[in-house]
């Protein structure tokens, strides 16, 4: 149970980054739309795909973001498909990271109501597709970083981040991300 003052510290904080942020409530929507970007659907997998319970599971003041693949404004998944180093250029997976964060960014407007609810990102994976022996797994997950860090700037964007070349993942996805953000707390 929580106590009249810890109860009172969280109005306080809640309230602080309320007004703080009161004339920046749509900046990252605003950012998204100023760089020719859209969030996508919710997530529509092909039949017989299994996904997580909840995309994202919110917990006091954290939400923790199950795995995201790319996916087209639509909510279906988005190729290429296959392995970065072989089917799929570094380049692709870039853009591939990108389209994953976008996902996961619907996610958490969808779960949270407003992106600016977001108070830090604090740790990110990525799994990356790839050929044996391919060690440009950070160029891929750049696309993903460099999406967060130009909406949230480094202050807020800026994230703890592991990025390992797996040998498959499903659907034959060029990428996988799964992350940890601090939220306002409700």
């Amino acid at each position: 149970m929580v106590g009249k003052g810890e109860c009172f510290n969280i109005l306080r904080k809640i309230n602080t980054i309320m007004t703080s942020r009161s004339d920046n409530i749509d900046q990252i929507e605003a950012k998204l739309d100023s760089l020719g970007l859209r969030l996508p659907n919710r997530v529509e997998v092909p039949s017989g795909v299994r996904t997580p319970p909840t995309w994202v599971l919110k917990r006091g003041d954290k939400a923790y973001i199950s795995g995201h693949g790319p996916q087209n404004l639509d909510g279906s998944i988005a190729g290429p498909f296959g392995k970065v180093g072989a089917e799929v250029s570094v380049e692709q997976g870039y853009e591939s990271a990108k389209l994953a964060g976008l996902s996961i960014l619907g996610s958490l407007k969808r779960e949270l109501g407003s992106l600016h609810l977001v108070t830090a990102w604090l740790q990110v994976r990525v799994m990356v597709n790839t050929i044996p022996g391919f060690t440009q797994t950070t160029n891929v997950a750049n696309g993903f970083s460099d999406l967060i860090l130009k909406l949230y700037g480094p202050k807020i964007g800026m994230h703890a981040r592991s990025a390992i070349g797996i040998e498959a993942l499903p659907m034959n996805l060029p990428v996988i991300i799964e992350g940890l953000v601090e939220t306002v707390p409700f």
